[in-house]
């Protein structure tokens, strides 16, 4: 009778397992529709430009990120072509494992359904996790890989097996490989070794294992970081400087309370970090979310930088919340539980609204648009490349014969090269970020179409320049494209040799 009890109660546990795993799934899933039903909306931002132009010249680096993301972008080409939802699709597949691997970190740590949905639905009713899937961004991708790091780190502290250093390593290298601010996180994990229990680990043979794994994964982008003399940290460097000097590190912890969680869960990531603290077993996870963001702090980082540390506080604090209410009496369960799912989704929706490109006229898009610098940022870019085409038509044949098209940003070089193939445009010619290192043509054009310089720029380093159209957009949304630098120029070839010109003007942006 025992034998048959204990076996009825290990059925029960799988198919309970498996109701949690489905319904689990089904929230990601959903979150994944959203995203695919709506991600074409607009256009594309300036950034998944400048992936798609690094995605058509493959490297194993780039001057302003690792070469993961424009691999991906080179498949998602391959596949989809210029396609919207289809260069898109692997951000949104990223952001719905994170919250599937959310909902199972909450399990890993002993959590029952209350605390598996409550996790995977608040990390996926946050603002930044939301964001990751309306665009294709490296941070996407960094998220991803370092959520996977959390929950095999997890895996590891309840099972006490050294091996999943290994999976550990993995993930960090291809960490790594999509964003070098995940060396931080990563300082964060060390110390969670070095001054926890977890340093009983330093003695195996997989953690170094691990560490090798990661090593080897990310030593072609440190050769080929070697062989640009580290231009990419001159490249974070002047990024870093002009954040501080525009004021954008400002609001670093407001925003992480705003937008990097859903508002409504702070108190499920604080209560997670306290236990956290308390937990001589996951204390580990204290370290790696209290570096990382003091670090980014101390060093005035933007608040999105340290977003991938939240989902696994949030798990905890889910599951020490559902121990919680499970010594209370069932009214007090359901109507606390109804008010946290409510909240949750009240805040969540309101975040969505901003972020998510819902509508493409009428108030719910006016109401993103004037709150979401990147959704007004996705608009216009196939009348800018429209616009080039009209004054390259204009030019008398001897200078169609001879023209170049001279871009002062990577949007407009990433607009040019991948959007102009429908009008016949060449390659744009770029003295930003990666374009810089491609060089100029082998025959420099004579005649110039120049976009993204202002006239004191054009006027000081090119030839005969005269101002021959305006840049715009159909929306009549104000945007850096059509606010900053509307002027369209024709220039002659620039006033100094084109190896000097070109070594003077490098950009970094």
């Amino acid at each position: 009778m025992a034998s048959v009890a204990q076996n009825h109660g290990i059925e029960t546990a799988a198919r309970i397992e498996r109701t949690n795993w489905i319904i689990l799934c089904g929230i990601a899933a959903s979150f994944a529709a959203l995203h695919i039903a709506t991600n074409n909306r607009y256009g594309f931002h300036r950034d998944e430009l400048q992936f798609l132009s690094d995605a058509r010249h493959l490297d194993w680096g780039y001057v302003s990120y690792p070469p993961f993301t424009p691999f991906v972008e080179r498949i998602a080409l391959a596949l989809f072509g210029i396609s919207l939802v289809g260069l898109r699709l692997f951000s949104v597949l990223a952001q719905a494992v994170v919250i599937l691997v959310s909902g199972l970190m909450a399990r890993d740590l002993g959590g029952g359904r209350l605390a598996q949905v409550a996790t995977s639905l608040s990390v996926g009713l946050s603002g930044l996790p939301l964001f990751e899937a309306t665009e294709f961004q490296y941070t996407s991708f960094s998220f991803f890989w370092w959520i996977l790091v959390c929950w095999f780190t997890i895996r590891l502290l309840k099972s006490e097996n050294p091996r999943w250093w290994v999976a550990i390593g993995t993930c960090i290298g291809f960490a790594l490989l999509s964003k070098y601010s995940v060396a931080f996180f990563l300082v964060g994990l060390l110390a969670g070794v070095v001054f926890t229990r977890t340093r009983d680990h330093l003695r195996s043979p997989w953690f170094w294992a691990g560490i090798g794994i990661a090593a080897v994964v990310f030593l072609p982008n440190v050769t080929w970081l070697a062989r640009h003399d580290f231009i990419s940290y001159h490249f974070l460097q002047h990024i870093h400087q002009r954040d501080v000097r525009q004021g954008r590190a400002a609001g670093y912890w407001k925003y992480q309370f705003l937008l990097d969680i859903n508002s409504f869960a702070i108190p499920l990531w604080l209560a997670g970090l306290i236990a956290c603290i308390r937990s001589e077993r996951c204390r580990m996870l204290a370290w790696m979310y209290a570096v990382p963001v003091l670090a980014f702090w101390v060093g005035k980082g933007r608040f999105y930088y340290v977003a991938e540390a939240y989902p696994v506080l949030l798990a905890m604090g889910a599951v020490v919340a559902e121990r919680w209410l499970t010594a209370r009496a069932t009214w007090v369960r359901r109507s606390l539980a109804s008010v946290f799912f409510v909240g949750l989704s009240g805040f969540g929706a309101y975040y969505a609204a901003i972020l998510v490109p819902f509508a493409t006229s009428g108030p719910l898009r006016d109401f993103a648009l004037a709150r979401s610098g990147d959704l007004r940022e996705e608009i216009g870019w196939d009348d800018l490349v429209a616009a080039v085409a009209r004054v390259r038509d204009s030019l008398p044949a001897d200078q169609q014969a001879s023209y170049g098209i001279l871009v002062g940003n990577y949007g407009e070089a990433g607009a040019i090269e991948n959007l102009g193939e429908a009008y016949r445009l060449p390659p744009p010619v770029s003295v930003t970020n990666s374009g810089y290192l491609r060089s100029y043509p082998a025959s420099p054009p004579s005649t110039l179409i120049v976009i993204g310089w202002s006239r004191a720029q054009v006027d000081r380093e090119l030839t005969g320049c005269r101002v021959v159209g305006h840049i715009g957009n159909s929306f009549g949304v104000k945007n850096e494209e059509s606010q900053d630098h509307p002027d369209i120029y024709i220039c002659g070839p620039p006033r100094k040799p084109w190896p000097e010109f070109w070594k003077q003007n490098q950009r970094f942006g």
